[in-house]
């Protein structure tokens, strides 16, 4: 993105974390700005969005590929509740506290663009909750 001269704003779980990226985006001539945030903590994720907000920038493009697999399981029926609610947080419900945050300057605009990518958990469906995975299948 930064090489088709787009600004970013940046996410990562700490601002270390983020240190190399921006001075490689920075050194392409874009102003990139740092979001850190931990996205399992959803005080945290509207916190941030605040952040975002007081930085006066316009927000076109959202490209949520924040991913997490709490742990790796072949024993399911063992798997805990705690791994589901962790999981969903991060892979679920920040993306979308950021895709509804922007979503209506998007569309006030005439212009926006959310993206939202996934993992290669398509490769083994047995570590995504089921139950969701059932539902859409049912829907199609």
């Amino acid at each position: 993105m930064a090489k088709q001269g787009c600004n970013l704003i940046l996410h990562g779980r700490t601002e270390e974390h983020l240190e190399k990226v921006l001075k490689e985006v920075r050194d392409l001539g874009v102003k990139a700005y740092p979001a850190p945030c931990e996205l399992s903590d959803l005080n945290a994720v509207e916190e941030m969005l605040k952040r975002i907000d007081d930085m006066g920038v316009q927000v076109d493009l959202i490209l949520n590929n924040a991913g997490i697999q709490i742990a790796y399981r072949t024993e399911y029926l063992e798997t805990p509740v705690s791994d589901y609610e962790e999981s969903f947080k991060i892979n679920t419900i920040a993306p979308m506290m950021v895709v509804y945050h922007f979503l209506p300057g998007m569309v006030s605009r005439g212009f926006g663009r959310i993206v939202n990518t996934t993992s290669g958990i398509r490769r083994e469906p047995e570590q995504a909750g089921w139950i969701l995975l059932l539902s859409m299948t049912e829907r199609t």
